[in-house]
């Protein structure tokens, strides 16, 4: 698992911001949206297609995608889609997303010439895609492996989901785990999970409020993702206890 960004949504550095973190000259406080990509046996397995795909995807020299997850459809969850239409020609087929209704929904009104039947300019001006509907919290197979769904709360009202491969597994855009939820994240290896700032945060964990799920779970190591510009990299780290981390772009995790 390669994490392609993990910044908040505004991304870090953020537009007009002069903080200390956002005119850090440590690359590791530069985050772009958050995504992360899977290397699974029968290829590479996206999660998010955030506004910021093409730059991350060419970064860490991630030559193909082979399909793509997604956690919910915020804006910079879904608005990297269009930057998918090249993998088709490489692919020889529409590219596969496993997604829910309300990810479709949201993808087929954002990008509805890629849905609609109007003629296009040229071959390859929209994505082409075979789309695959999560069934809840039930595991499918992609590209080899097995992937289980975890659903999770982003705020009171609003459902997201997280995902597991193996003892891995990805939490990003989290303000709630429910118990039957917290029992499908047990025996990890690896959490990389939401810690936006250290402030309190009606949609988001804080740092404290995603220590107490670590202390739950007990996975051997944490890295903290859709962090704000209020996360300095050097500063937060030398407080978080041992087998926690801040993560950064291009952090790579073994997928066991």
């Amino acid at each position: 698992m390669i994490l392609l960004g993990t910044g908040t949504s505004v991304g870090v550095p953020a537009m007009g911001c002069r903080c200390d973190v956002c005119t850090s000259d440590d690359p590791k406080n530069n985050r772009t949206r958050c995504s992360v990509i899977l290397g699974l046996p029968q290829g590479n397995l996206l999660i998010d297609t955030s506004p910021d795909l093409r730059t991350q995807l060419l970064r860490e020299k991630i030559g193909i995608v082979h399909a793509v997850a997604y956690t919910h459809e915020h804006s910079d969850h879904v608005m990297g889609f269009d930057d998918l239409r090249l993998f088709q020609f490489y692919l020889g087929h529409p590219v596969p997303l496993y997604l829910t209704p309300v990810v479709k929904e949201r993808l087929e009104k954002a990008f509805d010439y890629a849905f609609d039947d109007r003629p296009q300019t040229h071959a390859g001006a929209a994505p082409s895609v075979d789309m695959h509907l999560i069934e809840g919290a039930k595991a499918f197979d992609v590209l080899g492996a097995s992937v289980l769904p975890i659903p999770l709360k982003h705020g009171p009202n609003f459902d997201v989901l997280g995902f597991r491969v193996g003892d891995v597994a990805y939490c990003t855009d989290v303000s709630h785990i429910p118990e039957s939820s917290m029992a499908m994240l047990q025996g990890l290896d690896t959490l990389v999970l939401d810690a936006l700032r250290p402030d309190v945060h009606v949609t988001h964990f804080n740092i404290e409020q995603a220590l107490e799920i670590v202390d739950q779970l007990k996975p051997r190591q944490t890295y903290f993702t859709h962090c704000s510009c209020s996360m300095d990299y050097r500063t937060v780290n030398p407080t978080l206890p041992t087998g926690v981390e801040v993560g950064y772009d291009g952090l790579k995790i073994k997928l066991v």
